[in-house]
């Protein structure tokens, strides 16, 4: 694997030169403006682009014996979130001008020498698979960062603990967010499965069939859980539990489309009455006209909110101490998922988004 990567693109001329492999996770990555020999360049629209990123992955996993350290998860999170890869030959007197492309591209580099390094040069992981310079950093773009900031001061202003460590997330010039016909779609099969769920915690469940018959968008474009949920005549309750919990990712996708005003501090449970009124009141035609998606901005910033309010819960329920200011773990996972599948985090479908903290 590691010859293979060395020797991705065939070099055009190299005389003198140091060969780079860049990983970038901005859409548009600046164009290069310093003396080089490019390789070679591809993004996430060419099929051999998943494949060596995932094959990159492995490759990273598996070395120093599959351990597993907070800089190697975080160059692996990196890769997850590439969008561009670029290969250059570039003069040794260059470099000061690669790097600062690098930074503007937000790209980890891949060395000629097999070692991982940050935007400045310095190694993130060396050859022998180790941690390298405890002084290189996992880049991120400026608004990441300032938003982490903003969070952790809202975070503050609350006397919820989180580390400073926590690092940022998805931010606008990396963002790959779903389209609002996608999220409708997606909102109405969570509606039809968690209004099944919820029909049969009483006497008369609502037949698959008069849901089908009500809302056919809604099976159209249900998961394959969500598939083999309706299909059962008698659930386990654990499965119906399960199902009842997707309202609150509902409201998350609602929001989204404008169709809810605020998503509340989770700390409670949702309004179902209110989620339920606009699908049934609307209908999926009346949905769709009155569709206002958020902004990107905003989506980012509540999956930031809610990834960090999501770790502190967690903390709080594995060390067995009070949870902060009452929040619920069950709503924020929830919340946490669908925000997830909203951001395309690491390209996962509905059944397999993970909400790691």
């Amino acid at each position: 694997m590691l010859n293979r990567l060395k020797q991705l693109f065939s070099p055009k001329d190299i005389s003198n030169h140091i060969l780079l492999n860049a990983y970038s996770t901005v859409a548009d990555a600046p164009k290069p403006s310093f003396p080089h020999v490019l390789n070679g360049r591809r993004d996430l629209s060419d099929p051999e682009m998943g494949p060596h990123l995932n094959g990159f992955m492995h490759y990273l996993a598996e070395q120093n014996d599959g351990q597993m350290t907070r800089t190697r998860y975080h160059v692996i999170r990196h890769l997850q979130r590439t969008q561009q890869h670029l290969s250059f030959a570039v003069d040794a007197a260059d470099l000061d001008a690669f790097r600062a492309w690098a930074a503007a591209a937000n790209a980890l580099i891949f060395m000629q020498d097999g070692s991982v390094r940050d935007p400045q040069g310095r190694v993130l992981l060396a050859v022998s698979g180790e941690d390298g310079d405890p002084e290189a950093v996992i880049p991120y773009p400026p608004q990441a960062w300032e938003r982490k900031a903003r969070t952790d001061a809202l975070l503050a202003e609350r006397q919820i603990d989180v580390p400073a460590s926590l690092p940022p997330l998805v931010s606008e010039p990396e963002l790959r967010l779903r389209a609002p016909e996608d999220i409708l779609r997606r909102m109405l099969a969570l509606f039809v499965v968690a209004i099944r769920a919820e029909s049969l915690t009483g006497e008369k469940p609502i037949p698959v069939a008069d849901l089908q018959q009500r809302f056919p968008p809604a099976f159209a474009n249900l998961s394959d859980a969500e598939r083999a949920f309706l299909a059962q005549e008698t659930p386990t309750r654990q499965e119906i539990t399960q199902f009842l919990w997707r309202y609150e990712a509902i409201l998350v996708l609602q929001w989204a489309l404008g169709l809810q005003a605020e998503l509340p501090f989770p700390d409670a449970i949702c309004d179902v009455s209110s989620i339920s009124g606009k699908v049934i009141e609307r209908g999926t035609e009346g949905l769709r006209k009155q569709l206002t998606a958020r902004t990107p901005g905003e989506i980012l910033d509540a999956l930031d909110l809610h990834y960090r309010l999501h770790w502190a819960s967690r903390q709080a329920i594995l060390k067995k101490t009070p949870v902060p200011v009452g929040l619920n773990d069950g709503v924020l996972q929830e919340r946490h998922y669908a925000l997830n599948w909203l951001v395309r985090f690491e390209d996962r479908e509905w059944d397999d988004v993970d909400t790691p903290t």
